[in-house]
């Protein structure tokens, strides 16, 4: 998935919203935290915004940027929610070696957070399926 590498990880590169650890603390709540800056997972299943189909845009937890547009939600099955495409330069993507796999991370291009990964087994058009911790965002409705 060379296609979608910067070549750079996260930590590396300069923020927009920049915060010390103890700031993110405060700012998250712990699951937010554990996911947007530890690089956590999510229990599948788990967030709420599984089941949101209204008109809006998902934003990211940590920053309040943009990220996806609800038109390019689907259920993909997984228990995260799921998106074909994310609104244009909202977000930035890495190689992730952990867990014995490399995988391409997807990041909040705003604030560096972690938001899920992105794979190459979604619908057309594009293929793609950005699954996202659900934690690591909010919902702005239309």
């Amino acid at each position: 998935m060379s296609w979608l590498n910067k070549g750079q990880t996260a930590e590396a590169e300069t923020f927009e919203v920049s915060r010390s650890e103890q700031e993110w603390r405060e700012a998250l709540t712990p699951a937010q935290f554990q996911v947007l800056r530890k690089h956590g997972t999510e229990r599948a299943g788990s967030s709420p915004l599984n089941a949101e189909h209204r008109p809006g845009r998902f934003v990211c937890a940590g920053c309040g940027a943009p990220l996806f547009s609800a038109d390019a939600k689907f259920d993909s099955g997984t228990g995260w929610p799921s998106f074909t495409a994310p609104i244009e330069g909202a977000v930035a993507t890495t190689t992730d070696r952990s867990l014995f796999m490399t995988r391409v991370e997807v990041h909040c291009r705003r604030c560096g957070g972690h938001l899920g990964h992105v794979f190459e087994d979604g619908p057309a058009p594009s293929g793609l399926r950005y699954c996202m911790n659900g934690v690591a965002m909010g919902f702005e409705r239309s």
